[in-house]
């Protein structure tokens, strides 16, 4: 995390206007997210019953593609769009919270699938109180 807030810090843009570490649990949270939800789809097409796994693993896929776009976007610091932010936090957020979901019904018979609701849970946590500091 500490390169995560180095970056942001040593932004010539400045950090006057914002949450400095919301912002960057927010960037680590998505990009652990995507990370985790690409393994747990990985993980759930390695299983016997992948056909029972099919929401999970479309879920786990959407759900890393909007962490990994989210974090990019919330790492570009040089001029302000803060609807586009906003939009992103909230697909990223809405994406979390469906993924979790899908992966707690799973998560008695597959450890990949707990520890991807856990991932996902922090994620859309973290959207949301970046989401509540922000324009």
């Amino acid at each position: 995390m500490t390169h995560i807030t180095s970056m942001i810090e040593t932004h010539p843009n400045g950090t006057a206007d914002l949450d400095v570490q919301k912002l960057a649990d927010c960037i680590a949270a998505c990009f652990e997210c995507a990370q985790t939800c690409t393994a747990c789809a990985d993980a759930c097409l390695a299983e016997d019953m992948v056909t029972d796994l099919r929401d999970c693993i479309r879920r786990n896929l959407d759900c890393a593609d909007l962490c990994a776009a989210t974090g990019r976007i919330l790492s570009r610091r040089t001029g302000q769009n803060l609807t586009t932010v906003k939009a992103a936090l909230e697909a990223c957020r809405t994406a979390c919270a469906e993924c979790a979901a899908e992966c707690e019904k799973h998560a008695e018979m597959h450890e990949h699938c707990r520890v991807c609701a856990e991932a996902c849970r922090r994620c859309e946590q973290a959207c949301a109180e970046l989401l509540s500091v922000i324009g």
